[in-house]
């Protein structure tokens, strides 16, 4: 165990990938990311929800690409060269999530995460762990896994 290591198992901080969206920022558990990819177009599925663009060939795995802009009901926004796939792994199946922007990987200790305030929002209340603030940086902290898993998702939850 490396001295990082012994320091997060001490101070009960994890550690979350933080990505873009429109103009507010989102972190999910860094344990349940596979790979980070370059957006490719996906091969498009007749009657899929809105925001599911298709699957992917990811080496002979059939891989679903949501679109976390449609899902959150962010303005449009084009693809471009910072557009990435964030390949996930949740429970054995593997799903991509289409971000404006990867950012960086952050240690967030408890004394820095607040509850989610209880408001209406497009994203299931349970799927939002809290609010991580670090400074002026404020990041909304996802349960990938229960936004994944919800059944407006059009995914099939009992695989996931």
């Amino acid at each position: 165990m490396g001295a990082t290591e012994k320091s997060n198992a001490t101070s009960g901080a994890r550690e979350y990938l933080t990505f873009r969206l429109d103009r507010e920022e989102y972190g999910i558990d860094i344990l349940k990311v596979q790979e980070i990819r370059g957006y490719e177009s996906p091969t498009r599925i007749a009657n899929a929800p809105h925001f599911i663009k298709g699957v992917v060939n990811l080496r002979g795995t059939i891989v679903p690409i949501v679109d976390m802009r449609l899902r959150f009901q962010c303005e449009q926004a084009t693809y471009d060269a910072f557009t990435v796939v964030i390949v996930l792994n949740l429970h054995q199946r593997i799903v991509g999530i289409v971000v404006d922007s990867v950012s960086d990987v952050m240690e967030i200790a408890p004394e820095n995460m607040r509850p989610a305030p209880d408001v209406e929002s497009v994203i299931d209340s349970d799927a939002v762990v809290g609010l991580g603030s670090m400074g002026e940086r404020m990041l909304i902290l996802l349960d990938i896994e229960k936004l994944m898993s919800a059944d407006d998702m059009g995914l099939n939850s009992d695989l996931l």
